[in-house]
């Protein structure tokens, strides 16, 4: 077809913005690029130039006797070697010869690894496969320690279908999920024992759906009681769940179809409830929770510190009403503990922690306008804040705590600078305020992995431009006892080949409100020229583009931008994942694509006076996923002040996203059907001035290529040229297949080259 071009020729369907772009580079012989920069587009994305290095698995010893991390040895096989937090003092525990399943095989490929709770056992995960979006799959085998036998668990089971299997807490026996169902096998006799019978295809017991993995992060849905008699498990209903239709074009000779159950804003749920049986095979007993199923969300559920109850989070399908109830495992029955609500969306909380036989746990809540911790005491005064102030907890890292409750949460919070994050503590009784750990000279964004005992962590740092740095430091003064890898060979690469100079601002949107960015000059900066400008964004709930952090490839290619003559700037927009407040995150709601990209022409204007070096005539923006969504709707919205935009798998309708994410900041259809139209990008196409360039990866199973489809009828329908880019086969990162990430950042490149010059 006459609109068909090669890859080479930037797109593979294009629509050209003038009649000479398709021909006047001949791709892949020469580029327009200028070669003096200090390093290339290949450097970032076909090479180990700016690799960065991360601390291998880790996992805490019960004992408190140390971590334990994987090292290839000098065979080429990768041992299990325990290290003193302290002393630093290395033992081999399990070696790779260990792991051979027979004497003239290949020791196990490594996933993932669980100790059993006297560490005598180990639990290997290998040979994985994806599942929906990650690789959950696989084959597991359990080495015993003490006779060094090596075995498979499944029995004859299919490669690759185990999934989540765990040991129980005496660490005789591990359960799992194959097929849908759920299974038990001892660790003596190897005998296994099926729990569920009724797993098909549709009906799901021990894990979940698309949706509710991708949404609510719900994966392993099992759980063994603290004395191993029973498992509590969800089961998910898809049927009657619209079923979405993928088209693999490349892998056989004639296109292939992948269907599965996917819910679109307004369409049809799974059903969620959750039941107890024994361990040992039986009966299972539902939990008894009102509301139809398909009208509600069973987001958390674990056991509450006993053998007896679960707690189950469950919402109303709006998400702005949320309930803590407490079931009994025997009856079903359920007693409602908290109510969380709001007039936007609630979050479920995780690290619910229970202690004093579960009648104290710890909680988050953001009643008071901020994310803070509680202590809700069952035969007390029900809620006790632990934290308060105009700050958001940002994460639970550790609670350490005895069985009457006396200890500490160590959490994660930025009380003073948003782009950042430090370690606190507090006292769980209430007794004292939370106190600071990180020291106050240590800037950037912090994590931690904290023991068991709350005696040491595993500390990890970043900060815009300096890459992860991994510790060893004792707590709570935070003494660093080792440095564990600290990525210098390329911090040395760094410092030789970025030239960008880089500040955090903060500009004024037009109604006062405060927003955080980031800028990126030339190394050769003068403020008496002009300079292009090119906008970085995301602008949804789900992320923050502006943080003290590393970035990692955005950061570099920004820079290498740099190089070429560009400023490079990114504004966090109101609504954005940034620890400043409930109001700050629902300010959103019903309005994304709206206020959000009002922020960034805001922003712009307020930069454009301040700055006279950047030139008001070439401004483009870019983004990815939601950043994709709302660099459309700048353009659509603005294009009197957004010149060119790149849009990396956008949600151009936002009725064609998945009910958990869009209804949770959109609304309910049919309430909300004015406001979805209004929302949408697609609604607005007509207004494009400026350049675009449109790239998806027809195996998006995320954000549907379908909605671009959408997006490029409604260009062409008003002649609005553009250009577009169809990934075969890539999925929402667009970073499969050989070449792939080079080939795209290339097009970007080029691109934003042409049609935002550099002068």
């Amino acid at each position: 077809m006459a609109l068909v071009a090669s890859a080479a020729l930037f797109t593979s369907a294009c629509v050209s913005t003038d009649s000479n772009s398709l021909t006047e580079q001949p791709r892949g012989q020469t580029s327009p690029l200028p070669s003096d920069t200090t390093f290339t587009l290949a450097d970032i994305y076909a090479s180990d130039m700016f690799s960065v290095k991360s601390f291998p698995t880790t996992r805490w010893l019960a004992d408190g006797s140390g971590y334990t991390t994987l090292e290839q040895n000098d065979n080429g096989g990768r041992d299990i070697v325990r290290y003193h937090p302290e002393t630093g003092e290395r033992t081999v525990l399990v070696s790779a010869d260990l792991l051979r399943p027979s004497e003239d095989a290949d020791p196990l490929r490594i996933a993932d690894y669980q100790w059993s709770e006297d560490a005598q056992q180990l639990l290997i995960f290998t040979n994985t496969r994806r599942s929906w979006r990650t690789h959950t799959l696989g084959d597991y085998w359990v080495l015993n320690r003490e006779n060094g036998r090596l075995f498979q668990l499944g029995g004859d089971a299919p490669e690759s279908t185990l999934q989540f299997a765990k040991f129980d807490p005496a660490g005789t026996r591990v359960a799992y999920v194959m097929q849908n169902n759920i299974y038990v096998q001892d660790l003596t006799s190897r005998s296994i024992t099926q729990l569920t019978h009724d797993g098909n295809r549709d009906l799901i017991n021990g894990t979940f759906d698309w949706v509710n993995e991708e949404e609510f992060y719900l994966r392993d849905g099992f759980r063994w009681s603290p004395d191993g008699s029973h498992i509590a498990y969800w089961q998910v209903d898809t049927s009657g769940v619209p079923m979405f239709t993928m088209i693999d074009n490349v892998s056989e000779l004639y296109p292939t179809l992948t269907e599965f159950p996917y819910p679109k804003v307004g369409e049809t749920n799974s059903s969620l409830r959750v039941g107890v049986l024994p361990a040992n095979g039986g009966d299972t007993t539902w939990m008894q929770l009102p509301g139809d199923p398909r009208d509600h969300y069973l987001v958390r559920m674990e056991w509450a510190g006993n053998s007896n109850e679960l707690m189950i989070q469950q919402m109303n399908r709006a998400q702005n009403f949320m309930q803590f109830w407490l079931a009994n495992a025997k009856t079903g029955t359920a007693e409602a503990l908290i109510t969380e609500q709001s007039n936007a969306w609630v979050e479920q909380v995780d690290d619910v922690r229970f202690f004093r036989n579960g009648q104290s746990f710890i909680w988050q809540s953001e009643r008071s306008g901020y994310r803070h911790l509680y202590r809700f005491d069952r035969d007390g005064d029900g809620l006790t804040p632990l934290t308060s102030g105009d700050y958001d907890v940002i994460e639970i890292a550790e609670i350490v705590a005895n069985d009457q409750g006396q200890g500490y949460a160590w959490f994660i919070a930025s009380p003073e600078n948003p782009l950042q994050r430090y370690l606190f503590r507090v006292a769980l009784d209430g007794s004292s305020e939370a106190e600071r750990i990180t020291p106050a000279d240590w800037s950037g964004s912090h994590s931690y992995r904290v023991s068991r005992d709350g005696r040491f962590a595993l500390h990890y740092v970043s900060r815009k431009g300096v890459p992860t740095e991994t510790r060893m430091v004792s707590l709570p003064d935070h003494s660093v006892i080792n440095e564990l890898e600290m990525n210098e060979a390329l911090k040395a690469t760094l410092a030789e080949k970025i030239t960008s100079q880089s500040e955090f601002f903060q500009v004024t949107a037009r109604d006062g409100l405060v927003l955080d960015g980031y800028v990126m000059r030339p190394a050769d900066f003068d403020p008496s020229k002009q300079y292009p400008l090119i906008m970085y964004i995301y602008g949804e709930p789900w992320g923050q583009t502006v943080a003290d952090t590393w970035q990692g490839q955005t950061y570099l290619w920004h820079d290498y931008m740099t190089q070429l003559g560009y400023v490079v700037v990114s504004i966090d927009n109101r609504g954005t994942r940034s620890p400043r407040g409930r109001d700050w995150r629902h300010s959103i709601y019903m309005q994304l694509g709206i206020v959000t990209v009002r922020d960034q022409a805001d922003a712009l204007d307020e930069m454009l006076a301040r700055w006279s070096w950047i030139d008001g005539n070439r401004v483009a923006m870019w983004g990815h996923s939601g950043g994709g969504s709302q660099t459309l709707n700048a353009l659509f919205r603005y294009p009197d002040k957004f010149h060119a935009g790149i849009a990396l798998a956008p949600v151009p309708d936002l009725r064609l996203y998945d009910t958990i994410y869009q209804e949770r900041y959109s609304g309910l259809l049919p309430e909300a059907a004015d406001s979805y139209e209004e929302t949408s990008a697609v609604t607005h196409a007509a207004n494009l001035q400026g350049d675009l360039l449109l790239v998806h990866g027809t195996a998006d199973d995320n954000v549907h290529y379908q909605g671009t489809e959408r997006l490029k009828d409604e260009l062409i329908k008003h002649n609005k040229q553009f250009r577009f880019m169809a990934y075969p086969n890539r999925t929402h990162g667009i970073r499969e297949g050989e070449g792939t990430s080079l080939h795209l950042r290339t097009m970007m490149t080029e691109f934003l080259w042409e049609k935002v010059p550099v002068r």
